[in-house]
């Protein structure tokens, strides 16, 4: 999940996530006979209110300039029909599916990125660790091009938001396998796959509310049986620190542009995969 949260579907959306979060605290500690990571939970908490805080300009910046922008310069206006917010679903999947793929393939995106997957343990409180600066991280280029063809910006965000909304409930271990749909739905199973660092699950399935685009281009993973899932990065973030939490990445980057010598090698790095 990353940014486009607007204010009005976060007062619908709230009281349901902490109700989530309760439930799953009690089931959780009866499934898996030890306490509920409660502590990491306050450090997403904290981490996610950042994210609200620096959403504004975020929300500024992306939705009120740059994709009105795009949207003087389209090539259609979509008109008010049925097959437009179907043309709309399957492309805004496409648009995720490359935007999250690049978020792990590219070091600035990843920077911003680092943040959602720094939980040592899944839990629903890891649906809203989210980055601080996804604008620098150029995450929003890859839905301009659905303005462009003439989707309304406030179409295209909302339909956005629709989708991170549905993926706060993949993060959880408590919901196993769901048969037929693990083939088309993005479910809990497949997000533990993409949550985790064993080697074997790295870079894997990327899609939003479908798992469909992940199979047509080879990234998707099926959960096996027999195999501890470790979370968080490859390596570990066990800061209870928000903004450690959200800027170890970003500083490596920097750091590591900084004490390289020449610009195009600067730039190999920062477009480069991460360490």
């Amino acid at each position: 999940m990353e940014q486009y949260f607007a204010p009005y579907q976060l007062t619908f959306f709230l009281p349901l996530v902490a109700i989530a979060i309760i439930l799953e605290s009690y089931f959780y500690k009866k499934q898996f006979n030890k306490p509920y990571p409660w502590r990491e939970s306050a450090t997403s908490l904290g981490v996610g209110l950042g994210h609200q805080l620096t959403g504004v300009i975020n929300r500024l910046l992306i939705q009120g300039i740059m994709a009105s922008f795009v949207w003087q310069y389209r090539i259609y206006t979509m008109p008010n029909q049925w097959w437009v917010y179907v043309a709309l679903f399957v492309g805004l999947e496409f648009c995720y599916y490359w935007y999250h793929r690049a978020s792990h393939e590219i070091f600035l995106m990843w920077a911003t990125h680092s943040t959602h997957h720094s939980p040592n343990e899944l839990t629903l409180s890891a649906s809203y660790r989210l980055g601080w600066m996804p604008f620098l991280s150029f995450s929003w280029i890859f839905f301009l091009p659905l303005v462009f063809l003439g989707f309304s910006p406030i179409l295209v965000f909302t339909m956005l938001s629709i989708n991170l909304m549905y993926q706060f409930w993949l993060h959880t271990k408590l919901i196993g396998r769901l048969g037929i749909l693990e083939g088309i739905l993005n479910t809990p199973s497949s997000h533990r796959v993409h949550h985790a660092s064993n080697p074997i699950y790295l870079d894997k399935n990327y899609g939003g509310i479908l798992i469909l685009f992940d199979r047509l281009f080879g990234t998707y993973a099926k959960e096996a049986q027999g195999i501890d899932i470790t979370y968080g990065l490859t390596h570990p973030n066990y800061s209870d620190n928000p903004i450690e939490v959200v800027f170890r990445v970003w500083r490596e980057l920097v750091m590591k542009v900084l004490n390289t010598p020449g610009l195009k090698n600067k730039l190999r790095i920062i477009f480069s995969p991460p360490a």
